[in-house]
């Protein structure tokens, strides 16, 4: 099911509270560009933006996963809940990460054909967190070949924050921005 538009409209500058604002400020990648509607969205609820933000943020910047299969997680994760937003602003930073533009199109198939043996291991740990909301005794133990306790627990996150994400972003109806790209249909 697709919402077309705002459940929730992103709140306008305006109607700000000065620390509200300032939360905001944080959160632009760019200090000039205006804010993405997700966020823009969440500040009717600050101290919730303000505190998932830095759980976010640490996963997105601070966590202990190579940023390529963190990608490859989040990707994977997006195309599992449908969620166009999410998708559209993790393909840069994938391509940051070192992903190649057919890679991540492939992360939205129904069956991802890799030759790089890792992430169709992180697809099935994603698919499966997804599907079962716990990964099997097989996936574990591969995982545990590459990825030490801290990475282990993180991987679960990375999937569990990124399912919120999508699932917030869907039942809100929050929009894409402009330029901003949508799942491969």
């Amino acid at each position: 099911m697709t919402i077309d538009t705002p459940r929730i409209s992103p709140l306008p500058p305006d109607e700000r509270e000065e620390r509200t604002e300032a939360l905001l400020a944080t959160l632009r990648f760019d200090p000039d560009a205006p804010d993405m509607n997700l966020f823009a969205t969440l500040a009717r609820h600050p101290r919730l933006l303000k505190r998932w933000s830095a759980f976010g943020g640490l996963l997105l910047a601070g966590g202990t996963l190579p940023a390529r299969d963190r990608e490859v997680l989040i990707l994977r994760t997006a195309a599992n809940c449908g969620a166009d937003y999410e998708w559209g602003h993790h393909l840069p930073i994938g391509a940051a990460a070192g992903l190649t533009q057919d890679e991540m199109a492939d992360l939205a198939t129904t069956l991802v054909a890799t030759d790089h043996p890792l992430d169709a291991l992180l697809v099935r740990a994603a698919d499966e967190l997804h599907e079962h909301s716990v990964l099997s005794d097989g996936t574990w133990a591969a995982l545990a070949e590459t990825y030490d306790e801290q990475q282990l627990i993180e991987l679960c996150m990375v999937v569990g924050q990124y399912h919120l994400v999508g699932f917030t972003l869907n039942s809100l109806g929050i929009q894409r921005e402009a330029g901003v790209e949508g799942l491969p249909r």
